[in-house]
């Protein structure tokens, strides 16, 4: 029988596969099962109306075969089958991927872009076969009739279509596996583990059974007449197994789930060896439906703050595996949740462009954020203990998450940030802070600072904390920017406590601090004339009460955000400094110093002004410019 050709667009995708451009090719038991299940459903649904067809839904099965010797492995169902007609229309076409972006992703593939995965997603199904065999048979039998038709092809060249003898309804795709090379063993498809392997990675949650004569090995009775250094002897059997569970996790009501159920499915699924933090079930209906299980790990991955950690949940259609990791499914913010997400409502004949920008994943991602953060609320309310642990791993996520893109999804996560403060030991949330503001306070007081022992020794802060005021430690380098995203929280505004300008002045504290600033002029014109261009200005201290000496910043920039640019930058870090101001305690006996001194003897004066900017820096976490000079100073003035 004569050849019949390929369409043109079936033929250039079987090009590429037969030529190897995808390193993905596991995915062809996935495609052949799912088609092979489609066609069980076909004819199951059809059972429901014609008594003819007399198979019991139970009785339903996906066969697979293998023959190591003659190098097949054989897919077989006994669902609805095909005529010649759609065997021709199925197999000779691919009828709906000429689209446009498909085109374009073929077209990337053929100019080198080799890494290009349209296999990895959809729309490929049968053809997927010639990725590891170089012949494929298919029989098949449609229910009504009692022809059965052999389609042949050993590839892009063509393929036939001719009668063949078939006992049962259903389809037989036979797979004449690729000779083994150096780099490609496809042997590997021969062997029992690896099709167990394939079909619980992909197909697990196939409904129907996926049956295989696995071999296996057990002890032979010990003869009655065996000594004492008799030793066992084993033999292999083959034995027919179901290798799907059908029934995912999922899929089963919450209340018919157990808690270890749900601790044992994530320890396997996702390879963590503790319990999850908690546990999300989900199901949606309506004009998108689907039905989520998500975990929240008990600590961050060993990875999880490198580049190397890819987030994504699993994204299963009709209980099919697509995706291992999906991205589109979980905003960034949450990219430490695992999970699976299951929906039928995905196009299936697309390819990753698309399948990146359909509006059913976007659902599901806004869905899956506010799932997420009620459950973390709640967590936060009823159980603190165990909300304090799942900060302690992923507290730099949501602070980052919340500056992120200017601050686009700062709203979703505010209550769920924690800071220490001066209240006490324990962290608090900005809605607890509010709760405990002082009638009158206006403003919600932060202090930057290395650490929470640094934060409360700081002297520009005893101004705010006289009033009574509570003040969160910022500790963390991200948090400062965290306070200028977020502006405000419940219309209180974020003030550092550090800031001369964090309190309002009265009439006669404004009178009393211009009046101390003229009188000290000559001295700090002096300081600043021996400080040059280190510090922007000097000034007498509206904030210290009990401190010498302090720095502050004028303008945009903190000396907070100094140190980070510092810390981080790269060519331009040098240039992204504060605007650096020395404040000076003028009722310190330091300062009473320092004005005898610009009085009487202006070399020690200048000794002392060094020594009190180099103070500050430390104070304020700031290198010391000379370490060695500022040593030398302090042993000169002891002296």
């Amino acid at each position: 029988m004569a050849k019949k050709q390929f369409k043109a667009e079936s033929k250039r995708l079987l090009d590429l596969m037969i030529n190897s451009i995808y390193t993905n090719r596991e995915i062809f038991l996935r495609e052949l099962i799912s088609n092979a299940s489609d066609a069980v459903d076909k004819l199951s649904y059809k059972a429901l109306t014609d008594d003819k067809v007399g198979i019991k839904r139970k009785d339903f099965r996906i066969q697979l075969t293998v023959d190591k010797a003659a190098r097949t492995l054989t897919v077989s169902d006994n669902g609805i089958g095909m005529t010649k007609e759609e065997l021709e229309q199925n197999l000779g076409t691919i009828a709906k991927s000429g689209s446009l972006q498909f085109k374009q992703e073929m077209d990337k593939a053929e100019k080198g872009a080799r890494n290009v995965d349209i296999i990895g997603q959809f729309g490929v199904g049968f053809y997927s076969a010639f990725m590891v065999a170089d012949r494929v048979v298919v029989r098949s039998r449609a229910y009504g009739t009692d022809e059965a038709w052999e389609w042949k092809s050993d590839g892009a060249d063509g393929y036939t279509v001719e009668p063949c003898g078939k006992e049962r309804v259903g389809t037989d795709v036979i797979l004449h596996l690729k000779p083994d090379t150096d780099e490609d063993k496809f042997s590997e498809y021969l062997e029992d583990y690896r099709l167990q392997e394939l079909v619980k990675k992909y197909s697990d949650y196939v409904h129907t059974p996926i049956r295989m004569e696995v071999t296996k090995s057990r002890q032979k009775e010990k003869p009655a007449d065996a000594g004492e250094d008799y030793k066992p002897e084993y033999e292999t059997y083959t034995e027919e197994e179901t290798l799907n569970s059908m029934v995912p996790l999922w899929q089963r009501p919450k209340g018919k789930v157990k808690p270890e159920e749900y601790n044992q499915f994530y320890r396997e699924k996702f390879g963590d060896w503790e319990e999850p933090l908690c546990v999300i079930p989900t199901s949606v209906e309506g004009q998108l439906e689907y039905k989520a299980l998500l975990f929240v790990p008990s600590r961050a991955p060993y990875d999880y703050y490198s580049k190397d950690y890819e987030k994504g949940l699993q994204l299963y259609s009709s209980g099919v595996l697509i995706m291992d990791k999906c991205p589109d499914v979980v905003p960034d913010h949450f990219s430490f949740v695992k999970g699976v997400v299951d929906t039928a409502d995905l196009p299936l004949n697309i390819s990753r462009e698309t399948l990146q920008h359909t509006r059913a994943l976007h659902i599901i991602e806004s869905n899956v954020e506010k799932k997420v953060k009620a459950e973390l609320l709640k967590l936060q309310k009823e159980d603190r203990e165990k909300y304090l642990k799942f900060w302690k791993g992923f507290a730099r996520q949501l602070k980052y998450g919340t500056v992120n893109s200017y601050g686009a999804k700062k709203e979703v996560l505010q209550d769920l940030l924690m800071f220490p403060s001066s209240a006490g030991e324990e962290l608090t949330t900005l809605s607890e802070y509010v709760a405990r503001m002082k009638e009158g306070q206006e403003a919600i007081f932060y202090l930057c600072a290395e650490s929470v022992e640094m934060a409360k020794s700081l002297p520009q802060a005893e101004r705010v904390l006289d009033k009574g005021y509570e003040i969160l430690y910022f500790t963390d380098e991200v948090d400062e920017f965290v306070a200028q995203t977020l502006m405000k929280y419940l219309d209180k505004p974020f003030k550092d406590a550090a800031s001369p300008d964090a309190l309002p002045e009265s009439e006669e504290e404004k009178a009393e601090s211009e009046k101390k600033s003229e009188a000290n002029k000559s001295v700090l014109d002096f300081v600043k004339e021996t400080l040059g261009d280190k510090v922007f200005d000097v000034r007498i201290s509206k904030m210290l009460r009990s401190g010498a000496v302090c720095l502050s910043a004028e303008g945009p920039m903190s000396l907070e955000m100094e140190k980070y640019f510092q810390k981080v930058g790269g060519a331009e870090a040098p240039y992204m400094k504060a605007q650096r101001v020395l404040e000076l305690n003028a009722d310190s006996p330091a300062y009473s110093a320092l004005s005898m001194a610009v009085a009487q003897d202006p070399d020690k004066a200048k000794k002392y002004a060094e020594l009190l900017y180099d103070q500050a820096l430390l104070l304020a976490g700031l290198p010391v410019e000379d370490m060695a000079a500022y040593t030398r100073l302090v042993c000169e003035l002891m002296v």
